[in-house]
C-alpha cells in the first residue's frame, strides 16, 4: 500500500538547487535513509514530506494517502518554556491521550463524579492501555518526573521528550531527522528493535551506520539534487556504491584517453570547417567535460607540526571523583597514557563521561589521588556544544582570528585559505557567515581551529552529533592517521569499532572498565558474560593488584596483539561466509562440494583457535 508520493519536487534556495523534479515512494514496511552531505537538502525534503515546508514546481505535487497520517521529529525540537513534560504529552491529539489526561486532571481534583465521568471516557477510547504505554516509554527514554518543567531540561532531553511524542501519536510513517542523536546506547538498540518490527514505516536521517545496517531496507542518495535509490541495508549500499564509483572511474579514463585524441584532431583540423568537422568540435566539449567530471571523493589532508610526546604523557594515579560524600562518579581509577593510544569513552547517559573528560583536561580537580600532565603534552579538546562564535562572522575570519598561517611538517607554511581548502571548504565557502552553514560543517570548522594549535593528544566529546556520512568518513580517515594520543567519547558504535583499540566503561559506581577491543567486541562479551566463565571482567578498580605486577608497556603489547586476533577473526569470518555461499551455487560438481566442505571445517577450526588466543589475552589485561 502507498503511503506518500513525492512528484516532480523542487526546492531551491538563492541560487542553489536543493532538489531538482525529484520523485519518491513511500510504501508500508518501507524502511529508507536518506544519506547526503550536510547543506544538501536532506532536511528541506523531510519538511516537504511532512507538510512543514511548501514544494516548488509547476507540476509539483506530494501527495498522501487517506487516513495517513505522519509523524515528524525536528533536528531541534522547539517547546513553549511554560510547559512540563505532561503537558508536552497531553498536546498530542488523540483521543486516548486526551481520556488519559482528562482521569489525571480528575483524579487530582478528588471529584468522585468527575473521575468516574474520566474513567467512562477511558473505557469509551481504551485508554487504559495508553496509560501503562506512555509511563513504560518515558522510563525507556529515562523520564521518571511528569511534573519537570521543560526549561529545565537540556538539549537532549528535549529531543528524547519529542521523541517520545512523535511514536505516542501513532503515526503511520515517521520522518525522523538524526533520531539517535542525544540517545545512549541502550536507547539506540531499543529503539532499532523498535522499527525493526514489519508495520513500522519511516524515513530517516542519521550518522549511526550500525543503526542503518540493522534497521533499513532501502538507502536514498540525494546528490545534486537528485535522488538515487538502493534496495538494502547500507552495508548493500556500499557494495553497490563501490561499484558505480568503480564504473565512473572507468568511464572518466576512458574519456580522458578519448579526449586526447580528440584534442589532437582538433589541433590539427583546418581552419575550414565542414559540417562533418563541426559535429565532431561539439563532441570534444562534451567528451571534455566527462573527463573532468568531479566524482567527489573528499578527504581531510593535514601534516600538522605536532610537538613530540616525551616519555610521560598523562598519568591517572588512584583518581577519584564525588560531586557529593560517597557518591563517587569515578573512585580509585589508574592508568598511564602511552604514546599514540586509541581510546573510546562510553557508558549510559549521567555516567560521568563529561566529568571524567573534565578531570582529565584539568577543568574539575580529583576529589582524591592525583593526575599528572607530562611536560610536552597539550591537550586539544572538542567539547561537546560544539564552536563558541561571539559575533557572525565569515569563515575564513573566523581561522584568521587564530593565525594567518599555521606551521606544517617539513618546515613549510600554510594560509588560513589553504587550510580550509584542506577541510573541504572551497574558496567562496569561505566568504560564507557563520550561521548560514550546516551543523556538520560547524563541527568540520570546529575541529580544524582545535588542530590549528597543534595538539598531541586529542579529546572529542560526541564529535559525530550533527555530522552527515560523507564528512563522518573523512573524518576518521584523518583520525587513523593522526600520530598522537585519541580519547574519544561517543555513541557512535561504528566510530568507536574503527578507531578504539580499547574502552574505558563507565559502569557506574565509580567503576570503570579498561576493556579491550571496541564497541562491537563488548557488546557480545557482555551479552554473553552470564552464560560464559572464559572472559573475566577486568576494571580499572581492581588493577591494584594486577598493574603493580604489570608494566603500561606489557599491556600496549596485549593490546596490540589482541587488535592482530580482532583483526584475524574479521578475515576468518569472512572466508567462512564466502565458503558457505559457494554451497549455494547452481549445480556445483562433487569435487568441489569437497573441498569447500573441508576448507569450511579448517576455517572453523582456526576461527575458534584465534577467538580462544582473543579470550585468553582479554584476561590479562
Amino acid at each position: 500500500m502507498n503511503y506518500v508520493t513525492l512528484e516532480l519536487v523542487s526546492k531551491s534556495y538563492g541560487e542553489k538547487m536543493l532538489l531538482d523534479k525529484i520523485d519518491l515512494r513511500i510504501n508500508r514496511g518501507d524502511k529508507i535513509a536518506l544519506i547526503a552531505q550536510n547543506g544538501s537538502g536532506k532536511t528541506t525534503l523531510m519538511k516537504i514530506m511532512s507538510g512543514q515546508v511548501a514544494a516548488e514546481g509547476e507540476h509539483a505535487k506530494v501527495l498522501v494517502s487517506p487516513g495517513i497520517r505522519i509523524g515528524y521529529l525536528d533536528q531541534e525540537p522547539e517547546f513553549s518554556s511554560n510547559e512540563t513534560v505532561r503537558d508536552a504529552i497531553v498536546r498530542i491529539d488523540l483521543p486516548e491521550i486526551k481520556a488519559w489526561a482528562s482521569h489525571h486532571h480528575a483524579s487530582m481534583t478528588a471529584n468522585e463524579e468527575a473521575l468516574h465521568m474520566a474513567a467512562l471516557l477511558m473505557d469509551d477510547h481504551q485508554a487504559w492501555d495508553m496509560e501503562s504505554m506512555i509511563m513504560q516509554l518515558l522510563h525507556q527514554l529515562h523520564f521518571d518526573d511528569l511534573e519537570k518543567p521543560i526549561s529545565q531540561l537540556s538539549g537532549g532531553q528535549k529531543k528524547r521528550l519529542a521523541m517520545a511524542m512523535v511514536i505516542l501519536s501513532r503515526p503511520d510513517v515517521l520522518v525522523l531527522d538524526e533520531p539517535t542523536n542525544h540517545l545512549d546506547m541502550a536507547m539506540v538498540e531499543w529503539l532499532e528493535n523498535y522499527l525493526q518490527l514489519p508495520d513500522r514505516t519511516f524515513l530517516t536521517v542519521t550518522h549511526d551506520r550500525y543503526f542503518l545496517d540493522r534497521v533499513c531496507n532501502q538507502i536514498i542518495e540525494l546528490d545534486r539534487g537528485k535522488l538515487r535509490s538502493f534496495q538494502g541495508n547500507y552495508s548493500t549500499y556500499l557494495e553497490k556504491k563501490a561499484l558505480i564509483d568503480e564504473s565512473n572511474l572507468t568511464s572518466q579514463d576512458k574519456a580522458k584517453q578519448l579526449m586526447r585524441k580528440e584534442l589532437e584532431w582538433i589541433r590539427r583540423m583546418p581552419k575550414a570547417r565542414t559540417t562533418k568537422n563541426k559535429a565532431r568540435v561539439d563532441n570534444f566539449e562534451e567528451v571534455k567535460a566527462a573527463a573532468a567530471r568531479v566524482l567527489y571523493k573528499d578527504k581531510v589532508e593535514l601534516q600538522i607540526d605536532m610537538q613530540r610526546l616525551g616519555s610521560k604523557i598523562l598519568e591517572c594515579h588512584h583518581v577519584g571523583f564525588a560531586y557529593e560524600p560517597e557518591k563517587w562518579l569515578i573512585k580509585n581509577f589508574m592508568y598511564k597514557f602511552p604514546n599514540q593510544d586509541r581510546v573510546g569513552i562510553v557508558g549510559p547517559n549521567g555516567a560521568g563521561k563529561s566529568t571524567f573528560i573534565s578531570l582529565l583536561t584539568g577543568v574539575l580537580t580529583p576529589t582524591m589521588g592525583k593526575i599528572v600532565h607530562g611536560d610536552t603534552l597539550k591537550i586539544g579538546h572538542m567539547h561537546q556544544e560544539g564552536l563558541e562564535i561571539k559575533a557572525d562572522k565569515r569563515i575564513i575570519d573566523i581561522i584568521r582570528d587564530i593565525a594567518d598561517y599555521i606551521p606544517l611538517k617539513g618546515g613549510g607554511k600554510m594560509t588560513a585559505e589553504q587550510l580550509l581548502e584542506k577541510f573541504l571548504f572551497t574558496r567562496p565557502q569561505q566568504q560564507v557567515y557563520y550561521s548560514q552553514i550546516s551543523g556538520g560543517e560547524r563541527r568540520r570548522l570546529y575541529l580544524l581551529t582545535i588542530l590549528m594549535g597543534n595538539p598531541n593528544m586529542l579529546i572529542l566529546d560526541e564529535p559525530t552529533n550533527d555530522l552527515d556520512i560523507v564528512t563522518l568518513n573523512v573524518l576518521e580517515d584523518f583520525l587513523m592517521d593522526y600520530p598522537g594520543v585519541l580519547l574519544l567519547a561517543s555513541h557512535d558504535r561504528y566510530m568507536l569499532d574503527k578507531l578504539a583499540d580499547h574502552l574505558f566503561v563507565l559502569e557506574g559506581n565509580g567503576v570503570i572498565k579498561d576493556f579491550p577491543g571496541g564497541y562491537t567486541a563488548y557488546a557480545h562479551w557482555k551479552a554473553n558474560q552470564s552464560s560464559t566463565s572464559t572472559i573475566t571482567a577486568n576494571t580499572a578498580e581492581v588493577k591494584t593488584s594486577s598493574s603493580s605486577s604489570q608494566s603500561e608497556s606489557d599491556r600496549q603489547d596485549i593490546r596490540k596483539a589482541l587488535r592482530r586476533a580482532e583483526k584475524s577473526i574479521e578475515q576468518l569470518e569472512a572466508k567462512k561466509k564466502e565458503l558457505s555461499e559457494k554451497f549455494l551455487l547452481p549445480d556445483p560438481k562433487l569435487e568441489d562440494l569437497q573441498k569447500w566442505d573441508k576448507e569450511l571445517k579448517e576455517t572453523i577450526v582456526k576461527l575458534e583457535e584465534v577467538e580462544l588466543v582473543w579470550m585468553e589475552l582479554a584476561e590479562q589485561i
